[in-house]
């Protein structure tokens, strides 16, 4: 390419030559005849400016050799009507030779404005092929590309953001890029810019996370957004990239098909080991029992009766019972204490991670999020991982809920409530629960569904009361379910170190 663009400025130095000469020949003509025709009128100590325009003419258009050949012609068109005598003359000497200057300070002019002439078109030629390469390559990313001001006002929306979001770049442009977030996200999101211009505080900017999106047509979908941020003379602008998670949500099923599959398996594991560890535990208390009471019944055969040993007896049945009771007293509390590992949480991004791995797959159920999280709830004392599966599990079970509904409205919120605790809750508009089944829901292998095993709100609720809360359910006034638990809050003063 390089050779290329080498041949084509030969080309057109030749050209513009040719014109320069041309130029030359014909400016200083026209001037020549000017010449001629104000001869009876014009003064000879003035004849030289006549042919100036040649000069101009000749510098502009070829550089230093056409103003030369126009300087020359100049000349020789001005002193031929003055005559030999007027050649010694040492005053017309003097002006002809400050022309010859002249004309060659204008050529050297001329052929640096063209030196700088071409400069200019080939730094505009590159500038234009790195445009077009770089549209190219933003046409075809599958990451949408928005870039925004630091008043939030969208400069620049990718053809990928077309594809994602549904609008298009001239409905985009000008408004603000909180159109394209959920509530409350959307009415919080100038706070948060206002936030960072003033304090420098870091949420998003350089470190990207799983948010919630919004469409031109009012759905949700989740995705991963990462932005940067640009200085440009006194502006700031910030420049996001979206990855619209829906986009992979064949290979997630996928993934999540066998890692249910390894769940399973390792679920019937679990439970054959602790059938088995049961087993072998209460086997011997209560055989120990069931052997007293045969004792017993053998004694209160006889006459007469032996009080005493009978009394022993039972005694004894009444301590093995009691032992086989410790035992599975001690797994509870093992399953309740035993792994959490809590740490000061932020719920609202708990919460958010949460939904938006549970939408995945759910955009074509036509199911719709929305997060209701009072501003006021921020910290908690929660096993994450813990509190994401038991908000994952209800939001996915709401999911279900509603695939024969007409409407598929699911919504995910936190409000505080007294005790310092935070109450979180996911609404559904599914089919709801019977009365008589609402009361026996969180007990073990109770479920409403044909493959469920009836564990998940069962170890739901073992979750919720090792952190100190309580979950239940409640009907929907509109149709459907919700499902309600509290967390402890971490309040700001709870944070400050008296040390």
């Amino acid at each position: 390419m390089e050779a290329e663009a080498e041949t084509g400025t030969r080309g057109s130095n030749r050209g513009r030559q040719a014109l320069g000469y041309s130029v030359a020949l014909l400016s200083t003509g026209l001037c020549a005849a000017a010449r001629i025709g104000l001869n009876p009128v014009y003064h000879d100590d003035l004849v030289f400016l006549l042919f100036v325009p040649a000069l101009i003419a000749s510098a502009v258009t070829g550089g230093l050799g056409p103003a030369l050949l126009a300087g020359l012609l100049s000349m020789i068109a001005s002193l031929g009507p003055m005559g030999v005598p007027a050649i010694y003359n040492p005053e017309v000497l003097v002006r002809a030779g400050i022309f010859a200057g002249l004309a060659f300070v204008t050529g050297l002019v001329g052929s640096r404005l063209l030196l700088s002439a071409d400069t200019a078109r080939r730094m505009v030629i590159d500038l234009e092929a790195r445009e077009a390469h770089l549209q190219s390559i933003l046409a075809t990313v599958p990451d949408a590309m928005i870039v925004i001001d630091e008043h939030g006002v969208m400069q620049s929306f990718s053809a990928a953001a077309t594809r994602q979001f549904g609008w298009t770049a001239e409905e985009a442009l000008g408004r603000n890029v909180s159109m394209l977030m959920p509530s409350p996200y959307r009415e919080a999101h100038e706070g948060h810019l206002v936030r960072y211009l003033t304090t420098g505080e870091r949420r998003i900017i350089g470190i990207g996370r799983v948010v919630v999106g919004e469409r031109k047509d009012g759905s949700t979908f989740p995705m991963e957004l990462s932005v940067g941020e640009m200085r440009s003379s006194d502006r700031r602008y910030f420049t996001g990239f979206v990855r619209d998670l829906t986009e992979r949500q064949t290979t997630e099923r996928r993934l999540q098909d066998v890692q249910s599959e390894l769940v399973h398996v390792g679920r019937i594991t679990s439970l054959g080991e602790m059938a088995s560890a049961l087993a072998h535990e209460l086997n011997q208390p209560l055989t120990a029992a069931a052997n007293f009471m045969k004792g017993c019944l053998m004694l209160l055969d006889r006459d007469p009766i032996d009080r005493a040993r009978l009394r022993d007896m039972i005694g004894q049945a009444g301590d093995q019972a009691l032992r086989a009771g410790q035992i599975i007293r001690r797994l509870r509390d093992f399953l309740a204490k035993g792994e959490a590992d809590r740490r000061i949480e932020n719920l609202p991004k708990l919460l958010e991670e949460a939904g938006a791995l549970a939408m995945i797959g759910a955009r074509e159920k036509g199911v719709r999020l929305k997060f209701e999280i009072n501003p006021s709830v921020d910290l908690v004392l929660a096993d994450k991982v813990q509190i994401q599966q038991v908000a994952l599990n209800l939001i996915r079970n709401a999911i279900e809920a509603m695939e024969n509904s007409d409407t598929r409205d699911l919504v995910v919120g936190a409000v505080p409530v007294p005790d310092d605790m935070a109450e979180i809750y996911v609404s559904d508009t599914g089919h709801g629960i019977a009365a008589e089944v609402a009361s026996q829901l969180f007990q073990p292998f109770m479920t409403t569904k044909q493959q469920g095993m009836g564990v998940g709100l069962s170890i739901s609720r073992t979750i919720i009361e090792a952190h100190g809360g309580r979950i239940w359910v409640e009907s929907n006034p509109t149709g459907g379910t919700i499902f309600k638990f509290t967390l402890p809050v971490v309040k700001p003063e709870d944070l400050t170190d008296d040390e």
